[in-house]
């Protein structure tokens, strides 16, 4: 069995926990390809499909969407993702859905791989923020999506809200702040693990208020696992 998770740097596992090295551990007889890419938007992951359908894998799991929320909860959030690609136009919640759309139909036209989309993490830990409100707002576009394209939705965003019901985060999101880079920092040049970091923030879930810890990064696990176990068993 040949799974690919497509996703941004939550999927990378560079400075989030990498939930497909989980997976692959897990399911040690498939092939488990990571297909995440660094700070990339909805409308970039639709542009690299070509590569997904060359290698007709078996299982495909989506998860893409955090940089297009952000860039609705920030100008600078925007600006820099529109630098970074070159966007034309600032990613919309509408946008997204068009193309989340595109890539579930492109991938169940072009491919007989079993897909799944995942709906986003949360984007900083306070459940009554409107990062989090956000998250949820796309959660409910993936749920739509999936149901109207015919593939397998995964409740990530639902499952984390739950866990983190009655808990008070220790920093909160920033959309102007530097929480990710310093996290970069503290990792790559000090050595300190996500994990650490997340603790020292007082994060339950993530180490920046974006990017996973490994409680984070295992829920995704598990929801890929028992997807592709799923999909094997009724191959």
């Amino acid at each position: 069995m040949k799974v690919i998770c497509l996703g941004d740097s939550i999927t990378r596992g560079q400075v989030s926990v990498d939930y497909v090295a989980m997976v692959r551990d897990r399911l040690p007889d498939a092939t488990v390809i990571n297909a995440g890419v660094n700070y990339e938007p909805s409308s970039e992951l639709l542009k690299r499909l070509d590569d997904v359908v060359a290698q007709d894998p078996d299982v495909v799991t989506v998860l893409i969407g955090t940089n297009d929320a952000n860039a609705t909860l920030s100008d600078k959030r925007a600006r820099g993702l529109r630098k970074r690609w070159k966007l034309t136009e600032t990613p919309t919640a509408a946008a997204y859905a068009a193309n989340l759309t595109a890539i579930a139909a492109r991938l169940q036209n072009e491919t007989m791989a079993r897909v799944a989309l995942m709906s986003p993490p949360v984007i900083g830990e306070d459940l009554d923020s409107l990062p989090v409100r956000r998250t949820r707002e796309f959660a409910e576009i993936v749920r739509t999506v999936a149901a109207e394209q015919g593939v397998t939705y995964l409740p990530l965003n639902e499952r984390m809200t739950a866990d983190l019901e009655g808990t008070s985060p220790g920093t909160h999101y920033r959309p102007e702040g530097n929480q990710a880079q310093t996290a970069a920092i503290q990792h790559f040049l000090l050595g300190r693990s996500l994990d650490a970091i997340s603790h020292g923030r007082g994060l339950r879930l993530t180490t920046d208020t974006v990017h996973l810890n490994s409680r984070g990064a295992a829920m995704i696990a598990d929801l890929v696992q028992s997807f592709a176990a799923r999909s094997t068993a009724t191959a």
